[in-house]
């Protein structure tokens, strides 16, 4: 078994880029540091390659590094599963898309307020970054968009979300002339969403490129608010238009057919759930209605 002091000492290096930073982080001296690494070195070899202002692997460092994460994750799923006597204490981590995220958070927060115990880390992501950190256990839940078709995630259809044209309130919009009129307030999702539901409800449009662009934002919390300024229109899920605080100034227009995205929930295949999680998924679902 390797020293958990220099596997800590090495990690660190790594992560931290740099001797004197790992030393700062642990607490240690750089003298202290760099002697774990030549134990380690005379032991697997060669680990780091050192440049001026990089710091890089060489392939025994990088199954080395391999080796840490998984004892530290090991070490991690040990103290939750111990902690899982109570299902109301311990972490709770969980990674979404924005929109949901909105009405997620404060029912994650109303838990952990009626349960001390509870530590609850969320995240707003994209799929692949949700993918990604679930797949790394970074965090046991997430929510995606798009079932995944990796093998080592298991995934359930969690709940629908629905998209909504959002305009200005007292906007007339009967078709697409009056979308031409008002012009697209895009967002990273923006223009994907619009197609899917242009398409259902305003078959045989140009397409969502045809339409005056009038403002983009990334932040999910500030996509109305030049919906609600008159400056244009967008295309969002339901959960992110109700979280938007000046419900007055805006209006949902329905064109015709209703467009549903699913959302998945994923979790790691290898292992079921953790009791607290799966407890908060089904408080988050009777929440959301």
């Amino acid at each position: 078994m390797v020293n958990p002091h220099w596997m800590r000492s090495f990690l660190a290096v790594v992560e931290t880029g740099g001797f004197t930073r790992a030393a700062d982080r642990l607490g240690l001296t750089q003298a202290a540091v760099s002697q774990h690494l030549r134990h380690l070195e005379a032991e697997f070899g060669p680990l780091l390659i050192r440049h001026p202002r990089l710091i890089e692997l060489t392939p025994a460092g990088q199954a080395l590094r391999e080796y840490g994460q998984e004892v530290e994750f090991a070490a991690k799923r040990l103290n939750s599963r111990l902690s899982d006597a109570s299902h109301t204490s311990g972490e709770l981590s969980l990674i979404s898309p924005g929109s949901v995220g909105l009405a997620l958070y404060p029912i994650l927060l109303s838990l952990q307020s009626a349960h001390p115990g509870l530590v609850v880390r969320h995240r707003f992501a994209p799929d692949p970054e949700a993918r990604e950190a679930v797949l790394s256990k970074q965090y046991e839940l997430g929510l995606v968009t798009l079932k995944p078709e990796d093998a080592r995630l298991s995934a359930h259809a969690f709940l629908q979300e629905p998209l909504e044209l959002v305009v200005p309130a007292g906007e007339a919009v009967a078709g697409w002339a009056d979308l031409e009129r008002l012009g697209f307030i895009d967002h990273p999702d923006g223009q994907a969403m619009a197609t899917r539901l242009l398409t259902r409800q305003l078959p045989g449009n140009p397409g969502i490129g045809h339409l005056p662009s009038r403002g983009f934002s990334n932040q999910i919390a500030l996509i109305l608010e030049p919906v609600s300024r008159g400056l244009g229109f967008t295309v969002i899920p339901r959960h992110a238009r109700q979280a938007f605080a000046r419900q007055d100034a805006i209006q949902v227009v329905e064109l015709g057919e209703a467009v549903w995205d699913t959302l998945w929930l994923i979790h790691r295949a290898e292992w079921p759930l953790s009791a607290r999680a799966a407890w908060a998924v089904q408080q988050i679902k009777e929440r959301l209605g």
